[in-house]
């Protein structure tokens, strides 16, 4: 489909899965776990799993600080559910003691929104950046984004639990970062990724 070199952050959760997903696009896909890994990449993927496990291995391994570089030195990255957690510049609903956070995506995320494991549930969503046909979406103790910049654009939206008369932001872009707090790589739908091979095209437009 293009001519990029994408990279997904391998330490835990669905980073096999989003794998898959490009390899069916035929885009280059390599799993990073080192901070060398970085290099020569035009776009990275931060999975979804969990949030406080993938940031403790970032720690041990000498990822955390690379990855900001990575991300607050403008290169196009997408988090799903937790991926999404880390990007956060503020986290609420955390453990205790919390967790390292990337940061770079200007948005509040509620760790854990729609509750626990036996909450995770299904949905459409209208996404009107991806076609007129609704995304069928997985969200797996799913967090939520409960406040955003200026500059971050919601892409969806979806009912809050309890309440289908109110909804909260479930996908967001902010210049060359993309977050969803579903998990599109565990659907047979394609056009999240494609999205984000256009967000990575725009960038190398812009740059080269």
């Amino acid at each position: 489909m293009s001519q990029v070199r994408l990279g997904i952050l391998a330490l835990q959760g669905a980073f096999r899965e989003h794998i898959a997903m490009l390899k069916r696009l035929n885009v280059d896909a390599v799993e990073v776990r080192l901070a060398a890994e970085l290099d020569d990449l035009d776009g990275l993927i931060i999975p979804g799993g969990e949030s406080t496990s993938m940031g403790l291995v970032a720690e041990r391994w000498g990822l955390v600080e690379p990855l900001r570089q990575w991300v607050h030195g403008g290169k196009p990255t997408w988090g799903t559910c937790a991926g999404m957690i880390l990007l956060a510049e503020h986290a609420t609903g955390q453990k205790l003691g919390g967790q390292a956070l990337i940061g770079g995506l200007d948005v509040t995320v509620n760790r854990n929104y729609f509750g626990r494991q036996v909450d995770s549930f299904e949905a459409d969503l209208d996404v009107p950046t991806l076609g007129d046909t609704p995304f069928h979406a997985v969200f797996i103790r799913a967090p939520a984004i409960t406040a955003v910049a200026e500059d971050v654009v919601p892409l969806a939206t979806v009912a809050s639990p309890g309440d289908e008369t109110e909804s909260v932001i479930a996908a967001v872009r902010n210049g060359p970062i993309l977050a969803t707090a579903f998990h599109p790589e565990l659907t047979d739908d394609l056009r999240w990724h494609r999205y984000f091979i256009q967000i990575v095209n725009e960038f190398k437009s812009c740059s080269g």
